[in-house]
C-alpha cells in the first residue's frame, strides 16, 4: 500500500515540483497540495494522509502553528518539516509542535524519500545537515521546562501576530478569524505586552525572525 502524502509549501514551483517527483516513486502517493497553513489543516482533516511535508514560512498560518493543530487533531498523521530555516530554534519549535522529521530545503530528493519512509515506519528523522550542535540543543531544551519566547503567546495570539506582520488591519484580521475587531485589538495589546514590543514595525521584524511570517 502506498504512503499517502500532502505537500504544503507557498511557493508553487517548489510545491508542484516536489509533488511531481514524489508521485514518481512507486510506494508514494501525493493526495493533495496546500499553499498555506490553513489549507494544510483543512486538507489533512479531509483526506487524513499518512504524512504531510510542511514548510515553515507560509502565509495566513505558519507551518509551526499548523503542525501543532494537525498533531493535536490527528496525531496519527506524521509531520515532516522541509524548510530553509536550519537554526536550532526552528528545529526545536517544530519538533515541539509535533513534527517527526526535519530537513533543510537544500537536501537531496533521495534524502526526503528516505525521511518519509523512516517516519512512516515510526522513526524520527533529523537530517545530518542539522544534527550535531542543533541536536544537542534540541535534546537539552526538550528535556527541560524552558519554552521559546514565541510559545509564551497563545496559538490565537501567534496567528494574530503573523497576520499583523503580513500587513493586515485589525478589521481584516477580525474578518479572517471570524471574531470582533475589539477581540483582535485585545490580542494585539496582549502580544505587545508579553513581548515588550510596542510598534507594528517591531512586531513584523520579530515575526520574520521567529519564522512566523514568510515576508523577507
Amino acid at each position: 500500500m502506498s504512503i499517502r502524502i500532502i505537500v504544503a509549501d507557498d511557493h508553487q514551483l517548489m510545491r508542484e515540483g516536489l509533488a511531481s517527483m514524489l508521485a514518481e516513486e512507486a510506494d508514494l502517493e501525493v493526495v493533495g497540495q496546500a499553499e498555506n497553513g490553513t489549507q494544510a489543516i483543512d486538507l489533512v482533516t479531509s483526506t487524513v494522509p499518512d504524512i504531510i511535508v510542511l514548510d515553515i514560512a507560509m502565509p495566513d498560518l505558519n507551518g509551526i502553528d499548523a503542525a501543532r493543530t494537525i498533531h493535536s487533531r490527528l496525531p496519527g498523521v506524521k509531520i515532516i518539516a522541509l524548510s530553509m530555516h536550519t537554526e536550532h530554534r526552528f528545529v526545536v519549535d517544530m519538533m515541539k509542535a509535533g513534527a517527526a522529521g526535519y530537513l533543510p530545503k537544500s537536501c537531496a530528493f533521495e534524502e526526503l524519500g528516505h525521511a518519509i519512509r523512516s517516519v512512516h515506519s515510526g522513526r524520527t528523522y533529523l537530517s545530518p545537515a542539522i544534527t550535531g550542535p542543533v541536536l544537542k540543543d534540541l535534546l537539552d531544551r526538550m528535556s527541560s521546562d524552558e519554552e521559546t519566547e514565541t510559545f509564551v503567546l497563545s496559538p490565537r495570539e501567534r496567528q494574530v501576530l503573523q497576520l499583523v506582520a503580513e500587513g493586515k488591519s485589525s478589521k481584516e484580521i477580525a474578518a479572517d478569524l471570524h471574531v470582533s475587531m475589539n477581540t483582535v485589538i485585545r490580542h494585539r495589546q496582549h502580544i505587545m505586552d508579553k513581548l515588550d514590543i510596542h510598534t507594528v514595525a517591531e512586531l513584523t521584524r520579530y515575526a520574520i525572525r521567529e519564522g512566523l511570517s514568510n515576508l523577507q
